[in-house]
């Protein structure tokens, strides 16, 4: 059989495949949240934290308990697509933004909850893979 794909690329390719999904998906909810709940808040930044962070939780459990046995699609869906779908930058930045308009409450809350409500939210990813585990 002929290998269309040289072996060493496949895992970058699956990382590379994951982020477009990612950072897709990331850009299009965001608008949609933002069109759904308004922009007086990064509503769309923090539900997609949250949720990536339950996303993370689920398949990294599902990838330690051998469910997914895939090295490229474990990478194509942690390192790929929840790599590029969550992100740091933004949720800094976003704090940033809410601080500078002086809107402290909303800028603690969107600072601490998204570290404690993610973190929730991985245990949560957890707990579910190792019940469909």
């Amino acid at each position: 059989m002929i290998n269309i794909v040289d072996p060493q690329l496949i895992s970058p390719l699956a990382v590379s495949f994951g982020a477009i999904l990612g950072a897709l998906s990331r850009y299009y909810l965001t608008i949609g949240i933002a069109q759904w709940l308004g922009t007086n808040f990064p509503y769309g930044t923090f539900m997609i934290n949250l949720s990536g962070s339950l996303l993370m939780g689920f398949f990294a459990t599902l990838a330690i308990e051998r469910v997914i046995t895939s090295s490229e699609l474990q990478l194509l869906i942690t390192t790929g697509f929840l790599g590029s779908y969550t992100t740091f930058s933004t949720y800094a930045l976003d704090t940033s933004v809410l601080l500078r308009s002086g809107s402290q409450k909303k800028a603690m809350f969107y600072w601490l909850g998204s570290v404690v409500f993610g973190g929730i939210c991985l245990k949560i990813g957890i707990a579910l893979a190792k019940v469909i585990g």
